[in-house]
């Protein structure tokens, strides 16, 4: 077969692809992955990519200190315990645990996990037993899981723990993961700003993928307005010098979980910047295709950098004398072999791997060894970088205008953000369900032995026509201080008949709730039916009524 009808193969397959995913591993298989393994790339920088590091489910990483309440931002997207988290102001987490559905809730230990062909870990295995103990899956049912898969790490140890070996590469590990992830959170401290050696380290792993980092502020309800302006600052101060730019990623301020706020002042602000964060976390599924083929993009130049980089060095070896003096004098002239090659093949010095790593790991290597370049590999990446993606892009937008209409990551905390007086941009606003169902259960309401309390509250706010509005409801509710997130869920599962306001039972059922709350409970993602006012128990069925509740 001649390389003509090759190609015309290879055009008419990209053709017949149905997914954005399905063309990428197709176009890494054919094209990519031969030029990978003819230079060696693996050796150097992240190991080859397979099915499942395409076909996977949006994941994020959480990053940070010790302490700076990395767990329990977990628990408060998944609005759940999960196997194993455990939290306290010691370093509490001491592996990297990855967070996925399951049907069942188990655990898979690491040297397990990484033998899995239907998990994205099977490349982890090189980093060895010592790492290897300290990872593992745990999986159970969760509705945001469904969408996404979360990967919780050890805390990044202050500056006094410095010195205390864990066994294992961990930058290279952080790195490994941050280049396979769709968002990296960084979460800092509001009292704990001290950026150690580790975190220096830390930093310096997530390089490459600042477009994924979003850096968490956590724990802002702790200290007043001015206090919390300089701590702002001098995050930033911080982050620039860790960074080496003059320019940080946004920093998200607030407090990350369902407890009361210590200090309300800046509870305006801390609902926004969440409601910005959760939106860019909820929209993750939509932008995965995206990501994936961004992600490929970037791989592909770094490799054709990879090639030209042992290509020359080959050219400069010796055939038969004075090797080792050579090698050592190309590894130390390689920031000159850097810039000629950007010069002669127009390469942006942007898709060079750091210079200094490169020159560490080429010390252990035989430069004789090296491939010479290959016209034809490196026609056919040529290729897949000025034409093959381009194809895709159709198929892309086309993807996402169906994502569009697709409701995102949904569940745990993500239930409380649509809908009601919590939401910024639909307050009170609701198209009331119609239609009989048959009776629930008739067991008597919990809520009843608590509601003369509630009720003296309730016609203290002034109802009008036996309700009180959705603006009423939400001044008496914030006084509470829990997050509001925390509040828009209590409303959604209150308003039982979706008028957007609250009569008498509902606004009992929305203190009894909120008291449940406050007393360290969680929340049902349904409102069970002992919990459904009487009056509303013969119109809806609970279960059928959220769910008109979430569409209307």
């Amino acid at each position: 077969m001649t390389s003509k009808e090759v190609k015309n193969r290879s055009a008419k397959s990209l053709k017949e692809v149905q997914t954005v995913t399905e063309g990428l591993k197709m176009l890494y298989r054919q094209k990519l992955l031969p030029l990978e393994k003819y230079y060696s790339f693996s050796d150097f920088h992240s190991p080859s990519l397979e099915d499942a590091d395409f076909d996977n489910k949006p994941m994020i990483l959480v990053v940070g200190q010790y302490s700076t309440g990395k767990t329990t931002f977990i628990r408060y997207l998944l609005e759940q315990d999960y196997p194993g988290g455990r939290t306290g102001p010691e370093p509490t987490t001491d592996s990297f645990t990855a967070i996925m559905h399951g049907d069942i809730q188990g655990l898979i230990p690491g040297n397990a996990l990484v033998v899995d062909p239907n998990k994205p870990f099977r490349k982890l295995n090189p980093f060895g037993n010592t790492f290897l103990n300290r990872f593992q899956c745990v999986h159970f049912p969760s509705q945001v899981l469904e969408s996404i898969s979360i990967i919780d790490t050890p805390g990044i140890l202050s500056s006094s723990e410095k010195r205390i070996s864990r066994g294992y590469d961990f930058p290279a590990v952080l790195r490994w993961f941050a280049e396979h992830v769709d968002r990296i959170i960084l979460l800092c401290d509001a009292h704990k700003l001290e950026l150690s050696d580790e975190f220096s380290r830390t930093i310096t792993a997530l390089r490459g993928n600042e477009d994924k980092l979003r850096v968490v502020l956590n724990k802002a309800d702790m200290v007043d307005s001015q206090q919390l302006m300089r701590v702002y600052g001098a995050l930033m101060w911080s982050l620039g010098k860790v960074f080496h730019t003059p320019e940080v990623p946004r920093v998200y301020i607030g407090s990350f979980w369902s407890a009361p706020l210590r200090k309300t002042d800046n509870r305006r602000l801390f609902q926004q910047e969440e409601e910005d964060l959760f939106a860019d976390i909820q929209n993750l599924p939509r932008n995965s295709a995206l990501r994936k083929l961004n992600d490929l993009v970037k791989r592909a130049r770094l490799v054709r950098a990879h090639a030209h980089i042992i290509s020359s060095l080959k050219e400069e070896m010796p055939l038969i004398f004075r090797r080792d003096n050579k090698k050592r004098d190309l590894i130390y002239d390689l920031p000159v072999i850097f810039s000629r090659i950007q010069q002669q093949h127009q390469i942006s010095p942007g898709d060079f791997p750091d210079c200094a790593k490169m020159q560490e790991r080429l010390m252990n290597h035989d430069f004789t060894k090296f491939k010479a370049l290959k016209p034809k590999l490196m026609v056919n990446l040529d290729e897949l970088l000025t034409t093959d993606i381009a194809k895709l892009m159709p198929l892309l937008r086309q993807e996402e205008l169906e994502a569009a209409d697709q409701p995102g990551v949904q569940g745990g905390v993500f239930l409380g953000m649509d809908r009601g007086p919590f939401f910024e941009g639909n307050p009170f606003y609701y198209t009331g369900p119609s239609g009989e169902c048959d009776e629930i259960s008739s067991e008597s309401w919990v809520v009843s032995k608590d509601k003369p309390k509630y009720d003296e509250i309730f016609y203290n706010l002034s109802p009008h026509e036996g309700k009180l509005s959705g603006t009423k409801v939400k001044d008496w509710m914030v006084r509470t201080r829990l997050p509001s997130s925390v509040l828009g869920r209590i409303w959604k599962l209150s308003d039982v008949d979706c008028d957007g306001m609250l009569d008498d039972e509902e606004f009992a059922l929305a203190s009894h709730l909120i008291e449940v709350k406050l007393e360290g409970f969680g929340l049902p993602p349904k409102l069970p039916s002992h919990l459904v006012p009487p009056s509303k128990r013969r119109r809806k069925a609970s279960n059928i009524e959220n769910e008109d509740c979430e569409n209307a």
